[in-house]
């Protein structure tokens, strides 16, 4: 860190949350954001990217900072709760030795004292997009002489649907600032965004955007559908995992999978969209605390959690976008430790298997353990199952076959033809009768 040009004041910060050497996105992401360059990063979860944006900014804002002037000058957005509460702990950690103020927004809790907190002067907003809206809308915030502006999780942003609010929130930012945009993908709607608000970005991808840490063993285990969470359960005690991620696709199935695990005997929390703010909050806090063994979570409620000591993230399925496969596996070896990501599948899941597997560029090692791997797991054709098409005759606009012979017992209709041939035939008859040739 001391040959980034940062103050006294950070590196006294970080040194205290025991940092000692740049990440590698950090040595490249920190002269980018000191050049005031519009930027577009990717690099693995977990690689150390919001300090790499966060030291920066604290130190140009600490810089020029005028006694008693706290007004909105950075703006970082995120997509989930839990990753506005982590980014703003982060910039009030680095910058505890410096007068710049932060505020965290967020949907869920008390929107009357954020608008206080606003209202007392804050430099930086880490906010989700939706608060942010309903404060503009309130006038309980100026982005007028907003200087920065990140978007973290860039990717995660517009998948949750979020480019409507971002496009609004455009509107009221001034044109003269710096972009920067914080992925571990690259979607074709960032690339498309990245197009409409960065100018001339500088482009930085420690490794290539798509990928896991290579410090991250990643495992299938092949299973019937029905007994995955018997799997689940005795892979967890089997193996004495002490700290323990699982992600599902749906809120229901991660309420069942939470219930099955605490019957079992592992103390077990579930956090996704339907709980509040609170409830989330705790059942987090209550697992980084080592009071509970297991969480559980959907996609978009652990999006960009950081858990340093997270040693297994269990996919208990494939998720609905394949790239969420990356950030599933990011919660764990962070920081370049040791991790551990285990995919439960079955045999109808193997499409979505090699999906990922091409994302990532090569298969995913198997294990298979006796009395739970399904004995004949789906083969892939192509882009779907190999099932042949079945075909009706007369339906959907196919054509009965024409028999060649008519039916016996169906008499043949009449036509005008058969009436000549009976004329011709009784003619023929009447001129024999009469002598005639």
């Amino acid at each position: 860190m001391y040959n980034l040009h940062l103050k006294p004041s950070l590196i006294k910060a970080i040194e205290e949350k025991g940092y000692k050497e740049a990440t590698p996105i950090q040595a490249e992401l920190i002269p980018a954001v000191f050049s005031g360059r519009d930027i577009l990063a990717g690099a693995q979860t977990g690689t150390g990217k919001t300090a790499g944006f966060a030291l920066p900014i604290l130190q140009d804002l600490a810089g020029k900072f005028e006694e008693g002037r706290h007004y909105p000058k950075a703006l970082i957005l995120v997509p989930t709760r839990e990753l506005a509460k982590q980014v703003h702990q982060s910039f009030v950690e680095y910058g505890k030795y410096l007068p710049l103020r932060s505020v965290v927004l967020y949907g869920g809790a008390n929107i009357t004292a954020q608008a206080t907190r606003l209202h007392q002067g804050a430099d930086i907003i880490v906010a989700t997009t939706g608060r942010l809206l309903e404060h503009i809308a309130k006038k309980n915030i100026d982005l007028k002489a907003l200087k920065f502006l990140v978007m973290d999780e860039a990717d995660t942003i517009l998948d949750m649907g979020f480019l409507n609010e971002v496009s609004q929130i455009l509107q009221h930012l001034p044109e003269n600032r710096q972009n920067i945009l914080i992925s571990a993908t690259l979607s074709s709607p960032l690339k498309k965004l990245s197009h409409q608000i960065l100018q001339k970005p500088k482009y930085i991808e420690v490794d290539s955007m798509g990928t896991t840490a290579s410090s991250v063993k990643q495992v299938v285990y092949p299973v019937e559908a029905e007994k995955k969470a018997e799997l689940l359960s005795y892979l967890i005690g089997s193996q004495n995992y002490t700290m323990v991620m699982v992600f599902v696709r749906k809120r229901a199935e991660a309420d069942m999978v939470a219930e099955e695990l605490n019957l079992s005997g592992l103390k077990t929390a579930v956090i996704h969209g339907e709980k509040s703010s609170g409830e989330r909050s705790r059942a987090l806090n209550d697992f980084k605390e080592g009071k509970i063994r297991v969480l559980v979570a959907t996609d978009i409620a652990a999006r960009g959690l950081d858990i340093p000591d997270l040693e297994v993230v269990f996919s208990y399925d494939i998720p609905h976008v394949t790239q969420d496969y990356i950030h599933r596996v990011g919660r764990t070896g962070r920081a370049g430790k040791n991790g551990l990501a285990i995919t439960l599948i079955s045999p109808a899941e193997m499409v979505a298997l090699r999906d990922v597997e091409r994302m990532l560029g090569r298969p995913i090692p198997q294990e298979k353990l006796e009395g739970y791997a399904p004995k004949v797991m789906g083969t892939q054709m192509g882009a779907r199952k190999s099932e042949k098409k079945k075909s009706t005759e007369g339906a959907f606009g196919n054509k009965k076959k024409k028999s060649s012979t008519f039916s016996k017992s169906k008499k043949r209709k009449t036509t005008k033809r058969d009436g000549f041939k009976v004329y011709d035939a009784n003619k023929s008859t009447k001129d024999k009768k009469r002598g005639r040739k």
